[in-house]
């Protein structure tokens, strides 16, 4: 197995393609690294615990719209500047899944609407992250 930032979550074989390298199929998941300064947002997530805005590109939805919404419902964070950084293969029992990965910088904090999955949200320096 490769290294960081290819790996294995579960049984998901996780393998990442650095840009500009694009998925031969849609990605059905985004995830976000959104910076505010020289910090890292992170949202607490029920049953996943402390990560990066991310989840499912929904049916009308580009997966760079899906990372700019995730941000928002997850962290409440407002992004602008987002930059398309790879994407990753996610292998499982022989099904193929792909998932584009953004980064982008917060323009500006909001509230977290009560009906997503957010728990709180925390910012923090990159090397110090949970």
């Amino acid at each position: 197995m490769s290294k960081f930032p290819s790996g294995k979550y579960g049984r998901q074989r996780l393998e990442f393609f650095p840009a500009p390298f694009r998925a031969p199929l849609r990605a059905f998941a985004a995830l976000v690294f959104p910076w505010l300064e020289d910090k890292v947002l992170i949202c607490n997530i029920e049953d996943r615990g402390w990560c990066i805005p991310s989840g499912r590109v929904e049916p009308n939805e580009s997966s760079i719209e899906a990372a700019v919404r995730e941000a928002k419902e997850e962290a409440g964070a407002i992004l602008e500047d987002v930059l398309y950084l790879g994407c990753y293969r996610i292998t499982e029992r022989g099904e193929v899944r792909w998932a584009d990965v953004y980064a982008a910088r917060v323009k500006d904090l909001v509230d977290i609407p009560e009906e997503f999955e957010s728990m709180g949200v925390r910012s923090c320096p990159w090397r110090s992250c949970p």
